[in-house]
């Protein structure tokens, strides 16, 4: 049988390497590899792609192997199958978006698939019923499609002040139901900026900093957490991008769509054009040593000695990954933490520990400050300063991370 260290073994030549059961790694003449199970149906062999090394680990894919060996010892072909399956998951989000599925049947649905994750039966029980009592007499009905920003104002409003926190999580599981229907096909889903729009329609209230604790994690647990994001089952790619993402502070949509061709890497920084910018001004971001070494592993996903170009950060079709991708992870580990949050954590953390001026957290986050500013943090020894925050932000997050996992063990 295959072992991990085996399977990311480089020095592989082209061709087959039996796990047992019917999984092989399928090593390509290009050097890319991937998981085959083999199998043979009256008396054909047959050859089933059960997807990329860097998609499934060795113990995922022995875990889809075994599935289709038992689909194929109840007779079934199991690539006849797998299409069949994907057909009927093809009807269905059609038919539902015929059909109009509503909110509340949505997050009843995300809610049953998802229960036996969290960490507890009383957690489980408390998502849905938030939901059942604030969200659901309002616009449980409607299609989930149709539910608006205006919709869930007025949902949350007369909690908002009196039930910050309640009403903090109501909007995150609010955010889930809509993200989980957007990945089934029911609706098309909302991007950050409409959710931060939608914040911002609320009115302030002097309870507002416990309604951003929980949308933004506490920088003190943001190294635990992606420690945690770092050992879970998602994928290379994903988790990458996540750590990208909490590393240099920026936005997701900015990581999403960034191409190699944007990375400086002898000069230790990523400029991202004007066209991708909020602000629609190029903003420069030095990459700390940790980052660099996050898109260091990006390249060697590539399977490839040429230079990497295009998306950083791509899904198995090659596009950019989806917003939802990582607002998922995060439900799934317990985490009702926005990934746009983590900027709120870095520029608590700048502010409050490493005593930086407001100004230079502000063009970190490329905040729209003064022309003056601007052009005078953008000067090279400028960079270098900014360079020597986020230096800090890396060793502050790992240093959380290493005290976090004692702690952890201490307790166990």
């Amino acid at each position: 049988m295959l072992t991990d260290p085996a399977v990311r073994a480089k020095d592989k030549p082209p061709g087959y390497y039996l796990d047992g059961h019917g999984l092989y790694l399928q090593v390509s003449a290009s050097g890319s590899r991937s998981w085959i199970f083999r199998y043979t149906l009256n008396k054909k062999t047959r050859e089933m792609g059960l997807g990329s090394l860097d998609d499934f680990t060795l113990a995922e894919a022995r875990d889809r192997t075994r599935r289709y060996r038992q689909i194929l010892a109840d007779g079934h072909d199991p690539i006849e199958y797998r299409r069949e399956e994907k057909a009927k998951l093809q009807t269905s989000q059609l038919e539902a978006k015929r059909r109009g599925i509503t909110f509340s049947d949505c997050a009843k649905e995300y809610h049953e698939t998802n229960k036996d994750d969290w960490k507890n039966a009383k957690h489980a029980a408390q998502w849905i019923n938030t939901l059942s009592t604030y969200a659901f007499p309002k616009f449980g009905d409607l299609p989930v499609g149709e539910v608006t920003r205006e919709h869930m104002r007025v949902a949350l409003l007369p909690i908002w002040k009196e039930k910050a926190e309640t009403a903090s999580r109501v909007l995150q599981r609010i955010r889930t139901v809509i993200n989980h229907g957007a990945s089934r096909g029911y609706c098309d889903g909302l991007d950050s900026e409409a959710w931060d729009q939608l914040k911002k329609s609320l009115p302030k209230n002097s309870k507002q900093r416990v309604v951003e604790h929980h949308a933004s994690c506490p920088y003190s647990e943001v190294g635990t957490v992606l420690l945690a994001v770092s050992r879970s089952t998602s994928g290379d790619v994903v988790k990458l991008a996540f750590a990208f993402i909490v590393l240099t502070a920026a936005r997701s949509g900015e990581v999403r769509n960034a191409v190699w061709e944007e990375i400086d890497l002898d000069a230790r920084c990523w400029t991202i054009p004007k066209e991708r910018m909020k602000a629609g001004r190029e903003h420069t971001v030095p990459l700390s040593e940790a980052a660099v070494r996050v898109l260091q592993a990006a390249a060697k996903l590539r399977n490839s000695d040429a230079q990497p170009s295009g998306l950083i950060f791509k899904n198995l079709q090659g596009h950019a990954l989806s917003d939802m991708t990582f607002t998922q992870l995060l439900r799934r580990m317990g985490y009702d933490f926005t990934m746009h949050g983590f900027r709120a954590s870095f520029r608590t953390w700048g502010a409050d520990i490493a005593h930086y001026e407001h100004e230079m957290l502000e063009v970190a986050l490329s905040h729209v400050v003064g022309d003056a500013t601007v052009r005078a943090y953008h000067r090279s020894d400028m960079v270098e300063k900014r360079r020597k925050l986020m230096n800090e932000w890396a060793e502050y997050l790992a240093q959380a991370a290493e005290g976090g996992e004692h702690t952890n063990e201490e307790k166990a």
